[in-house]
């Protein structure tokens, strides 16, 4: 979510920003309905891959116990984990947003996509360790752990749920309903439930392996679609000289009198900008930014989900470093398009005349949101077309399918078995399918306040909800982790005061909304004045004083509750008492492997022991579930793995992955110095 916050700003500052737009207008979309047949097969051979591929990975793993359907068996080596980390992270949103971003206001939000660089390194080499140690399947259960009691982790487990259902994916679907609208002039309900079918089919059914392995496949389309349409846009415009000349030119012809609608930012080429008047001031970017993207990239389940699911850390850093080389090519394949569209396409996609965007996009704040799509339509031919459609597809299917699962499991694992302790793991499996279920009807009901959200004012409540909630869930997660000394009082009422002020902020950005570019801003000083990423800042500040003060003030934690949670605690073993799961899985031949014969001639049955009907029996096969024991029948237990043991790496190739390491941050250091 953190990545989409540049975007989101865009919606609402002073320059040249806008919002997405559903609104399929004369003028940007006369030639969206010129899809061909070739484009169409394009389209179904990219489903039928898709499908191949999820259906093939339902094989791969185990699917009818918590860690197979959840945690996909921690058995994922290190390209799939790194390639889910990515499509997790890049979403629909992404190529509408960050394309629409540096049309309107030049390379500045890149800075979003090269500190989650960092982030997701710091997930692999700082937090993952700890959390492999303490052996969770959640975030809130880490939280659980580490403090004791309950609230905290209902706390984060409802705050979660709330953020990935009102803020995730409904920006994936906005930017989505806009590129099938304006590309296929489909009904959005019919094309949106289309999708949400497939997507939902290998979700529920294939767990998280299903998800990672087509998160895989679908980063390939991705990649190659989005550097073929980089490759169109740089010959159409002329090369590399050509857009660092023509961008200052790009100015609409039809502007409002004695404003600043329309022209580009002098510093557009500059990540690090001025710290008082610039839209994204650098001091805010180094601090404010990275605490929230810590949340994301270090304690948010969709992520670390996928990191947890690696069969060795090794494996697990592997997976850190192919996601953060892979978060260099945003800004040449899909930044750097978004800006020669505006340059292409300038009375278009920079329009500054409310009444003119209105015309061509329906939009009155801006049209800059629709600069990756006129690339699409305008520049490729047939095919191309449907395979650029494809890559939209898949960034949506991919980050909602993430989604799905990782709700899924919060729902579940903290919430499900906190009211039901003794839920056994075929109820388990069963309540996971069916939440997936759920958010999907909730995403299709969603749909009609994604299509009323015209003026940008969805984005503006989705920018108030990221960045005022996440910091205070950011400092948590490190104090938890880092300082040995913070209890369950210290986090509980530090999230509490954190989200308190975070919320009164958020209120005043409803009620005082950013004026145009050619309005007076007569806001309050403390929203007009303190940037949100300056707030970060602050509001990061209040929740660490509360946390440390109330943990200080309050009595030490015992060790049961540091030991192996923490930094410095993670290689001492602690025996856990867990919930002890019947398990549903049929009996195997010692040292095969395999199914018990015996089991799989027996019929299958409900877990009160009847013979289920042929549907039921089917959908048990489609989910993995369909070899029952019968009533009383137990699977022999097997030691678990002592949680220390996870840590341990072979040495030549931690060695390999940590030179790796130096590599990518080398790199990471020379492309951002060139642009700062």
């Amino acid at each position: 979510m953190l990545h989409f916050q540049m975007m989101i700003k865009r919606a609402v500052t002073p320059r040249g920003g806008s919002s997405v737009s559903t609104t399929a207008s004369p003028a940007g979309g006369g030639n969206t309905a010129n899809f061909e047949t070739v484009d169409i097969i394009v389209l179904v051979i990219y489903f039928l891959v898709v499908l191949a591929v999820g259906f093939w990975s339902m094989w791969r793993t185990k699917r009818s116990t918590v860690d197979g359907y959840f945690l996909a068996g921690k058995s994922m080596t290190w390209w799939p984990v790194g390639a889910s980390l990515f499509a997790s992270n890049i979403g629909s949103g992404h190529l509408i947003g960050l394309a629409g971003s540096g049309a309107a206001a030049g390379i500045g939000a890149i800075a979003y996509e090269w500190n989650g660089l960092f982030m997701v390194l710091l997930l692999g080499w700082i937090f993952l360790p700890i959390y492999l140690a303490s052996g969770v399947t959640t975030m809130p259960e880490y939280l659980q752990r580490r403090f004791g009691g309950r609230r905290t982790q209902l706390f984060i487990a409802v705050l979660s749920l709330f953020i990935y259902i009102f803020t995730k994916i409904s920006v994936d679907m906005y930017a989505g309903a806009l590129f099938i609208q304006l590309a296929l002039q489909w009904n959005i309900y019919l094309a949106v439930v289309l999708l949400l079918s497939v997507t939902a089919l290998y979700t529920v059914a294939g767990g998280l392996a299903a998800v990672i392995y087509t998160d895989a496949a679908q980063t390939v389309v991705m990649l190659a679609g989005a550097l073929i349409l980089m490759g169109f846009s740089f010959f159409e415009v002329g090369g590399w000289n050509a857009l660092m000349r023509d961008y200052p030119n790009a100015i609409p012809s039809v502007r409002v009198p004695n404003s600043t609608c329309g022209i580009p930012r002098e510093d557009a080429f500059h990540i690090f900008r001025d710290p008082v008047t610039s839209d994204l001031p650098w001091p805010g970017v180094i601090v404010g930014m990275s605490i929230p993207s810590m949340w994301y990239w270090c304690s948010d389940q969709v992520i670390v989900q996928r990191s947890l699911a690696a069969k060795t850390l090794t494996h697990a850093k592997g997976g850190s470093l192919l996601a953060a080389y892979l978060k260099l090519l945003p800004f040449f394949a899909i930044m750097l398009p978004g800006m020669i569209s505006r340059i292409l396409y300038t009375d278009d996609v920079a329009c500054a005349d409310p009444a003119l965007c209105t015309q061509i996009c329906g939009n009155p704040v801006g049209c800059t949101d629709t600069a990756y799509v006129r690339l699409v339509m305008e520049l490729l031919p047939a095919g191309l077309r449907g395979l650029m459609m494809a890559v939209m597809i898949a960034a949506l299917v991919s980050s909602l399918t993430s989604i799905f699962n990782s709700a899924s499991t919060i729902f579940t694992m903290d919430l499900w078995k906190t009211f039901r302790s003794s839920a056994s793991e075929w109820e388990l499996m069963i309540v996971g399918r069916v939440f997936v279920l759920v958010l999907v009807v909730a995403s299709i009901l969603w749909i009609p306040v994604v299509q009323a959200s015209q003026g940008g004012q969805l984005f503006i409540y989705i920018q108030a909800i990221s960045t005022n909630l996440q910091p205070p869930v950011s400092i948590v997660f490190l104090m938890g982790c880092f300082w040995k000394r913070t209890n369950e009082k210290g986090a509980f009422w530090g999230l509490v005061v954190g989200l308190l002020v975070g919320c009164m902020r958020m209120l005043l950005d409803f009620i005082y909304p950013a004026p145009l570019c050619f309005e007076r801003d007569n806001r309050p000083a403390v929203i007009k004045d303190v940037h949100y990423l300056y707030f970060s800042i602050v509001l990061s500040l209040i929740t660490l004083v509360v946390v440390v003060g109330a943990s200080l003030a309050t009595e030490e934690p015992p060790a049961e509750q540091i030991n192996g949670l923490t930094w410095f605690t993670r290689f001492v073993h602690v025996e856990r008492k867990e919930l002890n799961l019947e398990l549903v899985m049929p009996r195997t031949d010692e040292g095969t492997g395999r199914p018990d014969e015996s089991s799989e001639r027996k019929e299958s049955t409900t877990p009160s022991g009847r013979p289920a009907s042929r549907l039921v029996s089917a959908l048990y096969w489609l989910c993995g579930m369909d070899s029952r024991t019968k009533e009383g029948q137990k699977t022999p237990e097997i030691p678990a793995e002592p949680e220390c043991n996870k840590l341990e790496e072979n040495p030549c190739l931690q060695q390999l992955v940590n030179a790796n390491l130096i590599i990518c941050l080398s790199v990471a250091a020379f492309v951002i110095g060139y642009w700062a």
